[in-house]
């Protein structure tokens, strides 16, 4: 180990391998918000060899802590692990896929427990009440909470301003903090938040899976106030203007860093507003009858309470979507096999199905969906530990604001 090297060097050469993934695949680079010439310089190299970019992980990964504290040498070294899988990926090594998720996001994943997919199934029942087929009802349920395409931007400028006025009188952001909203179509995702820099983000939200009345104020929060968005502008702020940690202006597809932030941002409006119809995040009420009194006030109708219930016991599903994971990649189940588990557990059509698998079929995202899963599962525990009486709000500000990774929380 080179003990007298100046850790900057090291944190240049960081970035620059990020860069050079996404010369090897598009879009991998999530976000980069660092000097404009270390692009500039990766982009003028030569097209890189995947290899060689995994044997450059592993170099860099000798060299730590390389004068770096252990807070950030565990974070680097997270991502220099996942970066030297990916590398392996790339070039054509076959790495098991439970293996792969494992190296990407510092997490262990298995199966889950269908017994727990039946008693959600059974409190959905419960929830929904009528008679008939239950995929049929929630179907049915779920048709009838589709927001009118035309009120679709009103929606989401509604719901993002009520956030925004409640997270920033918690969590302060900078002045001039912006989001723009586009919506979108064709795409394998709901919503994606594109950081860039200078605390501002653009926000797609896609059109073509008829956005849900009772998803929308999750969605708005997971990509924006207090969730992705706001992560960003706080890291930036603090990390990178404050404390001179260039690392964290690069944001890279299949790192632990994805699985952070996504716990994070499934638990955004639960730290913003609560849990349910009456709240269990200790914040004044759920976000149930929260959402209902903003659709009041844009003339719409919604059952908060109703849908909050609904949304609790479809929350126990969500281990469906690895299940379908690990079944196509893992087992190597036929797809027709694997459209026809998640429309018996997730009670969705054949169309929602199949356009679930576009994303568990991607090379890019074909592992991303554990980030959901476990970081929901993860991030949730943690904030809910709560040791010495911390309260949550300063739990989740630790992880806007720290440059955590999956392990650390697993000792905390």
């Amino acid at each position: 180990m080179d003990v007298g090297r100046d850790p900057s060097q090291l944190i240049d050469e960081y970035l620059k391998l990020g860069l050079r993934f996404d010369r090897v695949e598009d879009g991998y680079v999530d976000a980069f918000t660092g000097d404009p010439e270390l692009r500039r310089a990766v982009a003028a190299e030569p097209r890189p060899d995947p290899a060689d970019l995994a044997r450059q992980a592993q170099r860099l990964l000798a060299e730590l802590p390389a004068g770096l504290d252990e807070t950030r040498a565990a974070f680097v070294g997270a991502h220099l692990r996942a970066l030297a899988c990916a590398g392996r990926k790339f070039a054509g090594e076959d790495v098991g896929f439970v293996d792969e998720v494992e190296a990407y996001f510092d997490v262990r994943i298995s199966k889950g427990d269908p017994e727990r997919y039946r008693e959600a199934h059974a409190k959905l029942d419960d929830a929904l009440g009528g008679t008939g087929p239950l995929a049929d009802r929630i179907q049915a349920y779920r048709a009838a909470e589709e927001i009118p395409p035309e009120r679709l931007e009103e929606a989401i400028h509604a719901f993002s301003s009520a956030l925004r006025d409640r997270v920033r009188a918690t969590f302060p952001l900078p002045d001039r903090e912006t989001i723009t909203y586009e919506v979108v179509t064709d795409k394998p995702w709901s919503g994606f938040n594109y950081y860039k820099g200078d605390y501002h983000s653009v926000v797609a939200v896609n059109a073509d899976l008829k956005q849900q009345m009772s998803n929308l104020p999750r969605l708005v929060a997971h990509e924006s106030y207090p969730g992705h968005h706001t992560e960003h502008c706080r890291k930036e702020e603090g990390l990178v203007a404050g404390k001179g940690q260039a690392e964290q202006t690069i944001f890279l597809v299949n790192t632990p860093q994805c699985l952070m932030a996504e716990g994070l941002a499934d638990l955004a409006l639960y730290a913003a507003v609560g849990d349910g119809a009456s709240g269990a995040a200790g914040s004044g009420g759920g976000w149930g009858s929260w959402a209902a009194d903003i659709y009041a006030d844009l003339g719409l109708r919604f059952d908060g309470e109703r849908s909050a219930m609904i949304s609790e016991a479809t929350s126990a599903l969500t281990d469906v979507r690895q299940d379908a994971a690990l079944m196509l990649h893992d087992e190597h189940r036929d797809v027709d096999d694997v459209v026809a588990f998640l429309k018996q557990w997730l009670l969705v059509n054949d169309e929602r199905a199949r356009q679930m698998l576009r994303f568990l079929s991607s090379p890019l995202w074909r592992a991303y969906t554990s980030t959901y899963v476990e970081g929901y599962r993860l991030l949730r525990g943690w904030l809910d530990a709560r040791p010495d009486g911390v309260g949550l709000t300063e739990r989740f500000g630790r992880l806007l604001d720290e440059p955590l990774i999956p392990s650390s929380l697993r000792v905390a």
